[in-house]
């Protein structure tokens, strides 16, 4: 028979320590250092939530019921990110030319330069990482991250995410 206190520190713990809590931990800490470095480099305009947008863009063109899909925001969501982002110039919006009623997001020059930055930083926190648990621990936490998509089906994923 369990105390209430022993229950509650059990169930704490549950709450708190399991696979979703790790990952959600893991992948704020990593998104913090690059906003960090991304401060550094001058981009003081970018907030945390717009990897909303830049994580699921790529370079071509897409549609802003794509990009919600993607991020898994609310197309509303997605819009008012959009329009900030244009309106910082990294985005532009322009009528798709298959669906007039549509319209088409891609990167202008500013927003494929900060792309360009945002892998050279990403690069830089990874190293951290590896210098910290190990290069063979951070490959082996990868590569059972790609596999586990790729197994999970996880289609509202961009096909770069799991064509590696």
């Amino acid at each position: 028979m369990q105390s209430t206190a022993q229950r509650n520190q059990h169930v704490a713990f549950g709450l708190s320590n399991n696979l979703a809590r790790l990952l959600r931990e893991f992948s704020r800490d990593f998104e913090r250092r690059i906003h960090s470095k991304l401060l550094q480099r001058g981009y003081d305009d970018i907030r945390p939530s717009h990897s909303a947008v830049f994580a699921n863009l790529g370079l071509g063109a897409v549609r802003v019921t794509e990009l919600a899909v993607r991020a898994q925001v609310t197309q509303q969501a997605m819009g008012k990110m959009l329009k900030e982002i244009e309106r910082l110039g990294y985005v532009s919006r322009d009528i798709d030319s298959g669906d007039k009623r549509a319209k088409e997001i891609r990167l202008t020059e500013k927003g494929i330069q900060l792309a360009e930055d945002c892998i050279q930083i990403t690069a830089e926190v990874r190293a951290e990482y590896a210098q910290r648990v190990g290069a063979a621990e951070l490959d082996q936490l990868e590569a059972c991250l790609r596999n586990a998509v790729d197994k999970l089906d996880l289609d509202y994923l961009p096909e770069s995410w799991t064509d590696r």
